[in-house]
């Protein structure tokens, strides 16, 4: 392996504790919270692409006899597992693209176990700004006494609006539709494979993590759902960052466009309580679960005050 034991074991004594209530915990959280051992199971897709799943944000993979991409890294335990998997089946070849589909912590504190064994990091522009931004502002509010925060590796090659290239049997293309779950999330094709990395775009019947902090936009999020649908066959399977626990992290375009409506309903139903004349503090208190997609469960904070303060303006 091209992380020792000894240097596998430092990095992951710095594993940032995942938070199920918001993200930007994942990296604002005491580095040396300790982390329950996840369940990782790979599966294939279809081709060359399959996805890996962990404690994180679902990682994707491309191997063929002559290129190895791998989508997003989780935390530095998972990733670990994940990198023997994929050295598996490569012979320990070099990968050719860790991508980042944004910023978060797990989709990213994982880079630090890829780096060594990695020629590019690939992410769009505002990724690594955003990445640093947030590491900077947990490395200030920490605790006196508080270990170092981990280290951040970031991405080395950025696009702005669109990417593309050949990687080996594959094509692969990355494309930013503006604004949504952050301000630098990336969908990533194979197109040959016809296979479609969302990233955190879609969280599966599951209440999503709205990044306001890092530019996020409900209104855009739900035009880059149903751009991302108008790119793309009928038949395109899709990779999800985050699904509920019945639910599966991929899926077919209805998928995305139920994510859609679930956003359009939340602004909608907030929209309504401020023309009520409710206050933001009674509205982000509201627990019943949102009219039409009962399997999210009651309402939450987290989504309800994104929803006000984007409506408020």
């Amino acid at each position: 392996m091209p992380v020792n034991r000894r240097q596998f074991l430092t990095s992951s004594s710095l594993v940032v504790a995942a938070s199920a209530l918001d993200l930007r915990a994942l990296i604002a959280a005491s580095p040396q919270a300790a982390q329950a051992q996840p369940q990782t199971a790979f599966a294939t897709l279809r081709g060359t692409v399959g996805y890996f799943t962990g404690n994180g944000g679902t990682i994707g993979y491309h191997v063929d006899k002559s290129s190895v991409v791998v989508i997003d890294s989780q935390f530095p335990a998972t990733a670990e597992i994940c990198l023997l998997g994929i050295n598996a089946r490569t012979g320990s070849r070099p990968i050719d693209y860790l991508v980042n589909t944004h910023h978060h912590g797990d989709h990213t504190a994982g880079n630090v176990v890829f780096k060594p064994v990695t020629k590019k990091i690939l992410a769009q522009v505002n990724v690594p700004r955003l990445q640093l931004e947030a590491a900077a502002l947990a490395a200030k509010n920490a605790k006196p006494g508080a270990p170092p925060p981990p280290e951040q590796v970031v991405a080395n090659v950025t696009y702005e609006k669109t990417w593309r290239e050949s990687v080996g049997d594959e094509v692969m293309a990355l494309k930013y539709y503006g604004p949504a779950h952050t301000s630098g999330d990336s969908v990533i094709t194979f197109e040959k494979a016809n296979v479609v990395h969302m990233g955190d775009l879609v969280f599966n019947r599951r209440h999503p993590y709205i990044d306001r902090p890092a530019g996020a936009s409900i209104a855009n999020w739900m035009k880059a759902l149903d751009a991302t649908v108008a790119d793309h066959p009928k038949d395109t399977l899709y990779i999800f960052g985050h699904a509920g626990p019945k639910f599966a992290v991929t899926g077919r375009s209805s998928e995305l466009l139920y994510m859609r409506d679930y956003l359009s309903a939340l602004l909608e139903f907030v929209r309504g309580e401020m023309k009520a004349g409710k206050s933001r503090d009674a509205i982000v208190k509201i627990t019943d679960p949102l009219k039409a997609f009962p399997d999210h469960g009651p309402l939450i904070e987290r989504v309800l005050s994104a929803a006000y303060d984007e409506l408020a303006g």
